[in-house]
């Protein structure tokens, strides 16, 4: 029996491992829909992606990143602590 698996977020370096380690499951049947093909903070859409497509299974890697980038006042404070 095929099992249908949406991973949200599988081109993440979390999603894309779970797509990895799923896709050599030959039971598994994989739903996979990039950004411009679904937006998951419209719930509307979400919904009618799901009730489209009818997943057993839905595994949520999906995050925003965000990159702390140090000043250089920031990084003058860091050297002084350490030193």
């Amino acid at each position: 029996m095929t099992v249908r698996i949406f991973v949200a977020g599988h081109r993440g370096m979390v999603g894309s491992a779970i797509v990895r380690k799923l896709s050599q499951n030959p039971d598994v049947a994989l739903l996979l829909a990039s950004r411009s093909e679904l937006n998951l903070k419209d719930a509307a859409a979400v919904q009618a992606y799901m009730q489209r497509h009818k997943p057993d299974q839905v595994y949520l890697a999906a995050a925003k990143v965000a990159v702390f980038m140090p000043t250089t006042h920031t990084l003058r404070i860091l050297l002084l602590i350490i030193w």
